[in-house]
């Protein structure tokens, strides 16, 4: 069997990037962001990405990185408000959007990976989230028809990995990573550290290394978003 672990991340993206390819990035906000794939994914050349993920980054880290040099074309996110070059050029019309209720982008990447092609739910009945889509009434209630989400590759952040590619996350890293993990045709998840198979707690993992193909032990910087302290108390 062919090793999952590779050297950098670099080598964990080669024979898997192409024009107008489409890429899951894991995280919320700045938490839990694959950042070194995204780095390499910048540093590959590829073009025209639509890239599915809860935000956009920050100006100059994570995804940001990407809108900087114009390698996303489409955007399918919840929340972009952190990046003024988002902004610009969604403005402008260089950059295409597809906007998602948060739970609804949740979900079609939790049905995207579990071979679910679509499923309504009531959320964004009435307003523009709706338009063009299939509605259907069930128990006198409206619904619309939401699509399941699959990517050519999905990018994931992990605390730790076994050598098959069973993942552990931390905390409210883990938010978007195993949804998107799993609905990847290939899953590459960056990870501070790699144990032997047989070391993890089977019942600790949160998502299995079926779902895995890929995986590299990175450095991390771990930026902080929004910074917000108190002054100190007088004594």
């Amino acid at each position: 069997m062919a090793s999952k672990v590779y050297k950098t991340a670099a080598e964990a993206l080669n024979g898997l990037t192409f024009d107008g390819m489409t890429v899951m990035a894991g995280g919320f906000g700045l938490c839990g962001i694959p950042e070194n794939l995204i780095a390499a994914l910048r540093d590959s050349g590829v073009k025209d990405i639509t890239a599915i993920s809860n935000n956009a980054g920050v100006d100059g880290f994570g995804l940001g990185l990407l809108l900087e040099t114009r390698q996303i074309r489409k955007m399918i996110s919840s929340y972009v408000g952190e990046n003024k070059e988002f902004e610009r050029q969604y403005l402008s019309g260089e950059l295409e959007l597809e906007f998602n209720p948060q739970g609804t982008l949740a979900e079609r990447c939790r049905a995207g990976g579990a071979g679910i092609p679509g499923f309504y739910t009531k959320t964004g009945v009435g307003t523009l989230v709706a338009e063009g889509k299939e509605h259907r009434e069930f128990g006198g209630e409206t619904y619309i028809l939401e699509t399941g989400l699959v990517s050519d590759v999905s990018i994931i952040k992990a605390e730790k990995a076994d050598t098959q590619g069973n993942l552990i996350f931390n905390k409210t890293a883990r938010n978007f990573n195993p949804p998107m993990g799993m609905a990847g045709k290939v899953t590459i998840a960056e990870v501070e550290e790699i144990v032997p198979t047989g070391d993890l707690d089977p019942d600790e993992i949160h998502l299995p290394g079926v779902f895995v193909q890929r995986i590299v032990k990175c450095t991390f910087e771990k930026r902080i978003e929004q910074r917000t302290t108190r002054k100190r108390e007088a004594h």
